[in-house]
């Protein structure tokens, strides 16, 4: 009778747990939906969307937030790939490579860094990376901009790739590493070319993870990212992405521009979601060429 209780306490417990998840998810949607699609309406959503111009001290005010996205998708594309990379690499590293007493502790190192506020990424990135940049990089002398913000993101997301994809690759059975191996294949040909496909599901996930920190990550990028309402033209320009944009604005007392930064969010929010119907399509559509060989 007791087991009983307990059990379906727990039930209830998670069942709260996940209205509560759903119903944060929902009152948020509909606030930044209420809020901000009138004054997309408003204003025009090709003048909002593809406008070039963000001027709100001016009479009348610019609401255009083409750079700011276009800024955006750079930023997070070029971070992305960096910390994909260098994430990828260090996790195939960690699982075949590296020496069985220093897996533990550098995995542990690098999962100290998702504890580190993004504040302190900023800091490192404007007093470290901006200046090496703009002494030794730059073509123009300039060290803010897309470059700077997505060396600091992908540092950033780097623990999210290495360990969503240490914990994928680990979850191949050894049976498919230890069989290349008796058939002839190198070490590296069977960890790069039987392993790490088997686990691309999993690594996509925290490709995915990483993407969304990196697509809503605002105080570092903010700190090295210069600050321009500009259409981006250069790896070293300054620039603003929606984040940015909707922090830096945040404390102005005009209705119209709380409402313009509230229709920014929405846009942001329309990214997410496309990022995870994406993901979900991706996952099915290879679910779906499994079972047809299967069948075959």
């Amino acid at each position: 009778m007791t087991k009983t209780l307990r059990e379906k306490g727990i039930k209830g417990l998670f069942l709260v747990s996940a209205l509560f998840s759903m119903a944060a998810l929902a009152t948020i949607t509909v606030f930044l939906l209420i809020s901000g699609i009138p004054f997309i309406a408003h204003t025009g959503v090709a003048e909002f969307l593809l406008g070039r111009r963000w001027a709100i001290l001016e009479s009348p005010p610019s609401y255009g937030i083409l750079p700011m996205i276009v800024a955006t998708l750079y930023v997070t594309a070029l971070s992305v790939i960096l910390g994909t990379i260098l994430g990828l690499f260090t996790s195939v590293c960690l699982f075949a490579f590296c020496p069985k007493k220093l897996v533990l502790p550098l995995r542990q190192l690098i999962n100290l860094l998702a504890g580190i506020p993004s504040v302190i990424f900023g800091l490192f990135g404007m007093t470290t990376i901006v200046p090496l940049l703009r002494d030794y990089v730059s073509p123009n002398g300039v060290g803010y901009g897309i470059l700077a913000a997505s060396l600091v993101l992908a540092v950033m997301i780097l623990p999210t790739v290495v360990s969503v994809s240490l914990d994928s690759l680990s979850a191949v059975p050894k049976s498919y590493y230890e069989g290349a191996l008796a058939l002839g294949a190198t070490k590296e040909e069977a960890v790069f070319g039987i392993v790490l496909p088997a686990a691309k599901n999993g690594i996509t996930a925290g490709i995915v993870l990483a993407t969304g920190r990196a697509l809503g990550e605002t105080m570092a990028v903010i700190m090295v990212v210069g600050g321009s309402p500009e259409m981006p033209k250069s790896l070293f320009q300054s620039v603003r992405t929606l984040t940015s944009n909707i922090a830096m604005g945040a404390m102005e007392l005009d209705e119209n521009t709380q409402e313009a930064l509230i229709a920014s969010g929405v846009v942001l929010l329309v990214f997410a979601l496309l990022l995870n119907i994406s993901f979900s399509f991706l996952k099915q559509d290879r679910s779906e060429r499994r079972k047809r060989r299967g069948k075959v």
